[in-house]
């Protein structure tokens, strides 16, 4: 599968202006991650543990 047959959603950690934002796009291997204003610069993926813990520390700041 390639990024662009992924299913791309708007994080809610995103503004609501929406000028600036980050999409992410879930799979069984990873969570892929993308600015929605740069598409022309590749998104990265991380584990599912990893973006857990990520997850965690937005909430906690």
């Amino acid at each position: 599968m390639t990024t662009t047959e992924l299913a791309w959603f708007k994080s809610s950690y995103s503004g609501s202006s929406g000028d600036d934002c980050v999409e992410v796009a879930v799979t069984e291997q990873a969570i892929h991650v993308r600015d929605s204003k740069d598409l022309a610069r590749p998104p990265f993926a991380v584990g599912r543990e990893g973006w857990a813990s990520f997850v965690r520390f937005v909430d906690n700041a």
